[in-house]
């Protein structure tokens, strides 16, 4: 087997990739911001390869990717491992489940952490269709990877994008969270469907309206821009409408420094019946917990001024609507999930869709956005 080194010509998706005792680390944000703010929720989301995968042009028929996953879990419940996937020329083919690696066991009662070390893992993948062709290895969306080797049985060469960079911002669902595998995401299927380059800034628990994600996006290489708020400034009950409103125009301002005319689709949560008209903080279901489920809960105490989903929704409809930019398109989440879907596609855990949901949102979003007329389209 031939071994290639994995560089930055040979990882889309990442920031940049940072030199460790075993590999390379993708991370979806710089190192100054890392530095500046380096919040332990933040820090994890953003080293979660969402969206980031190893993308070669080769005549290969067998390619293994050599990576140390890190993996967290809360203690007594059950989680399925990440995945890489393989997807030869824009389809996905075969997903590789991992294992080994290290493993962090998180007591949410009392905040320890047990921490045990594993073996590195390597998914193989044999059989793949004679001819030229783009091997994307899809990285998991929901362990830190160290990637350590790359190696096929025929060399590789970095390969062309395959069309314009998508570049999307938004909270755990845009990260994947209960999705099955990478690939099946909804930015992943709606990045396929549409055929653009995605790069994704979707963090768990970190859609914050943070003026840091809004100057890197500024200054990222995009040609179409997406954004999404509201779930996580509800469940965290971090501002107040008076607040909320300044910092979305402020955000969308710091793009347009970088982007002055790239469609750019700001979009609203989709419906979440716990935050609909309940606003956080939220938190686990500790019950639910005790039982070997996780389900997340609203706060309980709903007053007039703390934000929920519906007033979010109001409130980035006339951001939308008082800014003068005809490239700025405003999306109401509830297109791609609404009440009624809530009740075919209920939440598995009150707060994130499964895998079949998440590719009923991509679809509809790779619809509105990369079909005829879409605003992302041209």
């Amino acid at each position: 087997m031939i071994t290639t080194p994995l560089t930055d010509a040979l990882v889309r998706g990442a920031a940049e990739l940072e030199a460790t005792a075993r590999g390379v680390r993708p991370h979806r944000l710089p190192a100054w911001v890392r530095d500046r703010f380096p919040d332990p929720q933040l820090m994890t989301a953003q080293s979660r390869p969402s969206g980031v995968r190893v993308v070669v042009a080769t005549l290969a028929r067998a390619v293994e990717l050599v990576l140390h996953p890190s993996a967290v879990s809360y203690r007594g419940v059950t989680r399925e491992r990440g995945s890489v996937d393989l997807v030869v020329d824009g389809e996905l083919v075969a997903s590789h489940l991992l294992d080994g690696g290290d493993h962090a066991e998180v007591d949410v009662l009392t905040g320890a952490r047990e921490f045990r070390e594993g073996p590195t893992f390597t998914a193989r993948f044999d059989d793949l269709p004679a001819g030229d062709k783009v091997v994307e290895l899809w990285l998991p969306h929901n362990e830190v990877v160290d990637l350590i080797a790359l190696r096929t049985d025929e060399p590789v060469l970095a390969a062309e994008p395959a069309g314009r960079i998508w570049l999307h911002h938004g909270s755990s669902i845009s990260a994947g969270s209960n999705a099955a595998t990478p690939a099946r995401t909804w930015p992943a299927v709606a990045a396929r469907r549409g055929g653009v380059e995605l790069h994704n800034l979707g963090f768990s628990g970190s859609a914050l309206v943070d003026p840091f994600v809004a100057r890197v996006m500024r200054d990222r290489p995009a040609d179409l821009i997406s954004v999404k708020f509201g779930i996580n400034v509800v469940n965290f009950d971090v501002m107040r409408l008076r607040a909320f409103v300044p910092a979305v125009h402020g955000f969308l301002d710091t793009i347009r420094d970088g982007h002055p005319t790239t469609p750019l689709v700001l979009m609203s949560p989709l419906f979440c019946g716990a935050y609909e008209d309940t606003p956080g903080p939220g938190g686990m279901d500790l019950d639910a917990l005790a039982a070997g489920e996780v389900v997340f809960t609203a706060g309980r105490h709903a007053e007039p001024p703390q934000l929920t989903l519906r007033i979010i929704r109001e409130a980035l409809a006339e951001v939308a609507d008082r800014r003068d930019d005809p490239d700025l398109h405003h999306l109401d989440g509830t297109t791609l999930y609404g009440e009624q879907d809530a009740v075919a596609h209920p939440l598995p855990d009150a707060l994130h869709p499964d895998t079949a949901t998440h590719e009923l949102i991509g679809e509809r979003f790779a619809g509105y956005a990369f079909g005829p007329g879409g605003p992302l389209r041209r």
